[in-house]
């Protein structure tokens, strides 16, 4: 620890000297809808005891800032469907008033933004990521088995009117929506959205088969610049999507590929999940468990030793691998468990 430097303040550094500044934490495992990729049809959520409070997961966010986190984003499940979630998202907006953070978004469905975009924005998240893997209705309900496209796209609407940038994330399945993703491209570009591409990730286990749902965005990229002029540009947004400017559209392209070409060497990323459960990478079962020191007394001396010591543990990259013979995912635990 650097001489001046309390456990409180001291900054996050892993093993390899990455600073870790960006903190995505899920609020919730709940979700209304159960996309096939990501969800069992027939979930069973956690119980709420085991739950962190919007208080606890204030004040762990604040312990995460205090650290030197800048950027955080909340996650789930789908985390507009955490009841009073608006009032975590209105405390945690004092840290961009007073410039300890820079950016507060949400990752969502889309399925309540109708309801929150506004709010959102006066709490100053000034952007969301919207999950999204086709515009087709028909093939929108086979995908979310639950989800209501027309609500989504009302969604979207009100977030643009309120005065949020939107971004959307589509997972690349093989055989399901790979037809889409021009279409999508153009979609999105048109309305002034950007659009990331992301790899399926072989995380808990699903009803379906991942092996077959797996589509490389090195095969999608090629196809694209069949269509498209695409220019390599440095452009971040904290994430692991690397990006490209579409020539002909002018808008912004992201491919993100735990896959075939992974982003560990940058990652200053860490989550948190709704248990209080710190991954230090998505791709890694290795956790810190940061619900025991929360609870174990009204300050927060614990939880900063607790998180000191997992940071110390992060790995250098993940190991993500489908495998074709027992078709086990790489990850036991489901991705609305970990946050997206």
């Amino acid at each position: 620890m650097k001489g001046g430097d309390t456990a409180e303040t001291a900054p996050m550094i892993d093993p390899f000297g990455r600073h870790v500044s960006y903190l995505r934490v899920s609020v919730t495992d709940r979700c209304d809808f159960r996309c096939v990729y990501c969800m069992a049809e027939d979930m069973t959520f956690l119980p709420k005891r085991e739950v962190l409070s919007l208080e606890e997961l204030d004040r762990l966010c604040t312990a995460f800032i205090d650290k030197g986190v800048r950027k955080l984003r909340l996650t789930g499940g789908e985390p507009l469907v955490r009841k009073n979630i608006m009032s975590l998202v209105r405390n945690l907006s004092r840290h961009i008033e007073s410039g300890k953070l820079d950016e507060l978004t949400v990752t969502t469905n889309g399925s309540q933004l109708a309801r929150y975009a506004k709010e959102l924005y006066d709490c100053g998240v000034r952007r969301v990521n919207v999950s999204l893997d086709t515009i087709d209705a028909d093939r929108f309900k086979a995908i979310t088995r639950w989800g209501d496209l027309g609500k989504v796209m009302d969604g979207i609407r009100a977030a643009t009117e309120a005065g949020l940038r939107v971004k959307i994330n589509m997972v690349a399945l093989k055989g399901v929506n790979e037809h889409e993703i021009i279409p999508m491209l153009r979609w999105c570009h048109e309305h002034g959205y950007d659009l990331t591409l992301i790899e399926t990730m072989p995380l808990g286990e699903i009803d379906g088969d991942r092996t077959d749902q797996y589509l490389p965005l090195s095969l999608v990229r090629a196809r694209i610049g069949e269509e498209f002029t695409l220019e390599d540009i440095p452009y971040k947004t904290g994430g692991p999507a690397r990006y490209v400017e579409v020539k002909e559209t002018g808008g912004k392209l992201g491919f993100i590929t735990p896959m075939t070409h992974n982003f560990c060497e940058s990652c200053n990323r860490v989550r948190v999940t709704c248990t209080g459960m710190l991954y230090m990478c998505l791709g890694q079962d290795d956790s810190a468990d940061l619900r025991a020191p929360l609870r174990a007394s009204e300050g927060n001396e614990l939880l900063y030793e607790a998180i000191d010591e997992a940071i110390g543990r992060k790995p250098k990259g993940h190991d993500f691998i489908i495998d074709r013979r027992t078709k086990q995912p790489a990850v036991t635990r489901h991705m609305s468990v970990t946050g997206g």
